[in-house]
């Protein structure tokens, strides 16, 4: 069980990490990549009905991920792992 949390974190420092690096490069980009991911996030969720929770952390995962952010909250609640 150990091992899955430093796994995580560790994944998730390295998601952060790129995130600032696209951020520093050009913010405008990630503004569009995160307004894409919430636009994505939004219509799936409505179209498809798939019951994914509407609440701060899925909004913030798509917010600080966009695209990626939305694939990886799809991805935790098809896994059943959360949202």
């Amino acid at each position: 069980m150990v091992m899955y949390i430093e796994l995580g974190a560790l994944l998730g420092a390295l998601f952060v990490l790129y995130l600032l690096l696209q951020f520093l490069k050009d913010p405008l980009l990630i503004l569009a990549n995160s307004i894409a991911g919430f636009i994505a996030f939004i219509l799936v969720n409505s179209y498809f009905h798939l019951g994914i929770a509407i609440n701060i952390w899925s909004l913030l995962a798509v917010a600080f991920g966009g695209i990626a952010g939305f694939l990886m909250v799809l991805a935790l609640h098809f896994l059943g792992m959360g949202f």
